[in-house]
């Protein structure tokens, strides 16, 4: 075990990377975090802030010297760099594992070569890939391999034609072309696994998007009216069985979008996932703390929710005056939450807002599931996210 004052290492200084650190400080644990902003909320709150690249050689093996383990809250940490630091300290999860998610092509054969279900798709390197894609595949969305997130490096595409303009319009990036399923709805499973093979599943979450970003997440997802505890533990079975076959330490969200009753994994993130962000408020450990034992050797804790929660995430169109992106910028008027009850606000400390960019969210809690979600959704409306 790697018990306190020992400092820990953190790739990636976003959001969740913040809410690390606050875990592990909790814990008695101090973090390094490594991130090339100079103003990444995890960066604000660390121990110590490396200002660096993260193939920075001189970096990372400063990060080598003074961590005790090291962990990332960002798939797209090069796996060479997980790899690098594992030559000296225990780096969790694995380079392989993270090589897998970051990856939608490695991601989509993972899924196919150990029988996991997943919706039909194809592998697109060059044009002829496309022009050789079953017609079966129509209408679909392309997504480009690395660097996809928050529906960026993604199209809907119609047709054959369509998804030529699409992949010239990504340059030729790898991508995969997926067939386009028709949603009930989406769940999540966000879960923790220990070097012994222990696993500890949060409930599953019901998410709702808006552009292809988070926008609600309720938890536990039997809590909204339209998910049954049968998918819920069908979700919970599949995932566990994915970080098995992962050999994954650490923390891991699985999406999956549900059709027809049935469930199928949309994708895998290696870290921390934004539809767990209840987990502080509505648990008895976080996904955040399951982070910090999971790295550290400690025992995992049962992830106990004592509380039903709907979470909301804010993006940066709210920091505008006609709450889309334009207008003068100012700050919301935050009396309006912090006025709801059961409601706690969580802001990130990022240094400028803009569309589409996670500011922050607010999770409810309470034990009606219907007042609850009502309650979310006026507070929503109240701070001014529309619809629309």
């Amino acid at each position: 075990m790697i018990l306190p004052p020992a400092t820990l290492g953190m790739l990636g200084g976003g959001q969740l990377g913040r809410f690390f650190v606050s875990a592990a400080h909790e814990m008695g644990y101090k973090v390094w975090v490594l991130d090339p902003d100079p103003h990444s909320p995890a960066g604000l709150l660390a121990d110590h802030h490396l200002v660096a690249a993260y193939d920075d050689y001189v970096a990372l093996d400063a990060m080598a010297a003074e961590c005790a383990a090291v962990t990332t809250e960002f798939e797209n940490v090069p796996a060479d760099t997980l790899d690098y630091l594992a030559k000296f300290i225990p780096v969790h999860p694995s380079a392989s594992a993270v090589a897998v998610c970051q990856n939608r092509i490695a991601e989509k054969s993972f899924l196919a070569e150990n029988e996991v279900p997943h919706g039909p798709f194809a592998i697109i390197r060059c044009e002829d890939d496309l022009r050789g894609a079953a017609d079966e595949l129509f209408p679909a969305v392309l997504k480009i391999a690395r660097f996809g997130y928050d529906g960026k490096g993604q199209a809907r595409v119609a047709s054959r034609d369509e998804a030529l303009a699409a992949f010239q319009h990504f340059k030729g990036e790898p991508c995969v072309l997926e067939k386009m399923l028709k949603l009930d709805y989406e769940v999540s499973v966000v879960l923790a696994r220990d070097e012994a093979g222990t696993v500890c599943c949060f409930a599953a979450g019901e998410n709702r998007h808006r552009n292809g970003i988070l926008d609600i997440t309720v938890a536990p997802a039997q809590a909204s009216p339209f998910v049954t505890e049968a998918v819920q533990l069908r979700a919970q079975d599949i995932a566990e069985r994915l970080a098995g076959k992962l050999g994954y330490i650490g923390t891991l969200g699985v999406e999956f979008f549900v059709c027809g009753g049935e469930l199928f994994v949309n994708e895998m993130a290696p870290r921390p996932h934004n539809s767990g962000h209840h987990t502080i408020d509505a648990c008895d450990a976080s996904q955040y703390e399951q982070q910090v034992r999971a790295l550290c050797g400690l025992p995992l804790a049962l992830p106990r929710q004592h509380s039903i929660a709907v979470m909301v995430n804010l993006l940066g169109e709210l920091w505008y005056e006609d709450f889309k992106g334009h207008g003068s910028y100012r700050e919301p008027d935050w009396s309006v939450l912090h006025a709801v009850p059961g409601l706690r606000l969580h802001l990130y400390g990022k240094h400028h807002a803009r569309p589409g960019r996670k500011m922050g969210h607010f999770t409810v809690t309470g034990d009606n599931g219907d007042q609850v979600l009502a309650l979310a959704l006026q507070a929503r409306a109240a701070i001014g996210i529309s619809d629309e």
